[in-house]
């Protein structure tokens, strides 16, 4: 058996809602053929598919990230803008296609609206230029009479759009992104940038560069951008055909975080700065199999498994983690998958969707005690995988994994289960600490699915989403979470 304290009363952090954020980049069927599909009859009058909007409005998420990626580093962003039959066609550097720029800045911001989210924009900082993202951020922001904010105004849009989040460039570390530069070049270059931007705006929430938390990059960007920003980024993707590499190695993400803030923390007291940034963990997701400028991975319930552990880290960081983008939504290592007819979700779709409704808000303190996960090594010897990360060290990992949330009155109380074990069932007993369950606990539990027989996709897995209850003790329930299972206890409670 596994017990779970929770402690309602014991405050970790307040969660904020864009943690549960995503990522659309103008990559493969993300946008095209994915969101935004004009002439179809899945689509509205703006070209954004249906379906697809409305499986994403299911997911709450608190911002959305666009519109790369690596794509943005050779994105010129008044190319998107005014008639479409104007709209040049360009080559797309990053993932070797052409882009049509039918998708723009007003689409984009449109689509934010539709789905109820905050928007997040990424500028060009590979062959872009600091007039062109001050044009943009007056285009978006500005209600002056000033050029670009009348450009707007012509374009259909009369009041500023209010963008508050932008990021000062995408992964400019790597060789794989046009326009790379070194750290010190880079925080020349953004240092300019963040407060020419906050000139023109003084209410821009802006997010700096950074790599994976623990990088001489990130060392580098941290100390000379801490001051300028409100958020440090950082990416990591994890996946493996060995299945406990697969499961576990979503912990590198509890690495990435201690380490960027670590360095934050650092940043902050050296240079006196009364409110350091948090993290923006702008980019995670599942993702090994696929390199081909398209991406469409297809998941398995063990990839789901992995996003529900990552969401819980999330959670349990929550006073650091103030947003995280999963990258990304549609046919692009996405939980969602369209064809010309339909609009299906995969696994890694159901963690997500169970966290985001299930989640309140403030994460609060939890012990887990019970059976641990012992594999042989991590990454197995032979597995399949581009991520190097190790992660045995950080072990012992219990074979349950948790997050716990409480509202604001410490009325109602959410936790999230992840049962890791490949073969056996784990019962669980939640434990309250100074409170006690206030009538039956609703139980949802997703596991893989039962057969290929009831696939909507022959490709595409599903998996089984059932609900129940069960009446607690006093301060006690027990659940029973079956092998392979992600789990969200939802109850009201009283304090005692």
């Amino acid at each position: 058996m596994t017990r779970i304290a929770v402690d309602p009363g014991r405050t970790i952090g307040r969660l904020d809602r864009k943690v549960f954020g995503g990522f659309v980049e103008h990559l493969g069927r993300c946008i095209y053929g994915g969101i935004y599909d004009e002439g179809s009859s899945l689509s509205d009058s703006d070209g954004f598919r249906k379906d697809v909007l409305g499986l994403l409005r299911e997911l709450r998420m608190g911002v959305l990230r666009w519109p790369g990626g690596n794509f943005v580093s050779n994105y010129h962003w008044v190319d998107g803008i005014g008639p479409k039959q104007a709209r040049p066609r360009r080559p797309e550097l990053a993932w070797g296609s052409e882009e049509p720029n039918r998708f723009g800045t007003d689409e984009f911001l449109r689509y934010c609206a539709e789905l109820g989210t905050e928007p997040y924009i990424c500028l060009n900082m590979g062959t872009g230029s600091l007039d062109e993202a001050l044009a943009w951020v007056e285009y978006c922001n500005s209600a002056g009479r000033t050029q670009w904010a009348q450009r707007r105004r012509e374009n259909g849009r009369d009041q500023p759009y209010g963008v508050r989040y932008w990021g000062l460039g995408n992964e400019m570390y790597g060789d794989w992104q046009v326009g790379a530069v070194s750290a010190e070049e880079y925080v020349r270059t953004a240092t300019r940038w963040a407060r020419a931007i906050r000139m023109i705006d003084p209410n821009a929430k802006l997010v700096s560069c950074g790599m994976n938390g623990w990088n001489d990059w990130d060392r580098v960007v941290v100390d000379g951008m801490a001051s300028l920003v409100d958020y440090h980024s950082i990416h990591i993707y994890t996946g493996s055909d060995d299945y406990w590499t697969n499961v576990l190695q979503p912990h590198q993400a509890e690495r990435a975080i201690a380490c960027a803030r670590g360095l934050i923390g650092r940043a902050a007291y050296v240079q006196k700065i009364k409110r350091p940034p948090r993290i923006a963990y702008d980019e995670w997701n599942v993702w090994f199999r696929t390199d081909d400028g398209k991406l469409e991975e297809r998941y398995t319930f063990g990839d789901a498994l992995a996003v529900g552990t990552y969401l819980n880290i999330f959670v349990r960081n929550c006073d650091w983690v103030r947003m995280a983008n999963l990258a990304q939504m549609v046919n692009a290592i996405a939980p969602i998958v369209t064809t010309p007819d339909a609009a299906v979700v995969q696994p890694i779709y159901y963690p997500v969707l169970l966290h985001a409704q299930a989640a309140l808000d403030v994460a609060v303190d939890h012990h887990v005690d019970g059976r641990v996960a012992e594999p042989d090594g991590l990454p197995g010897p032979d597995h399949k995988s581009r991520w190097p990360h190790r992660v045995g060290d950080l072990g012992p990992f219990t074979i349950v994994d948790a997050g716990a949330t409480a509202d604001a009155l410490r009325h109602r109380v959410a936790v999230t289960l992840v049962n890791r074990s490949p073969d056996e069932p784990e019962t669980v007993e939640v434990l309250l600490r100074d409170f006690a369950f206030d009538g039956a606990v609703t139980i949802r539990t997703v596991t893989a699915e039962r057969g290929p027989q009831d696939r909507k996709l022959p490709d595409v897995e599903g998996a089984c989403l059932e609900e129940g209850s069960e009446i607690p003790k006093g301060s006690t329930v027990v659940v029973s979470l079956p092998p392979q299972s992600f789990t969200a206890i939802e109850a009201t409670v009283t304090s005692q």
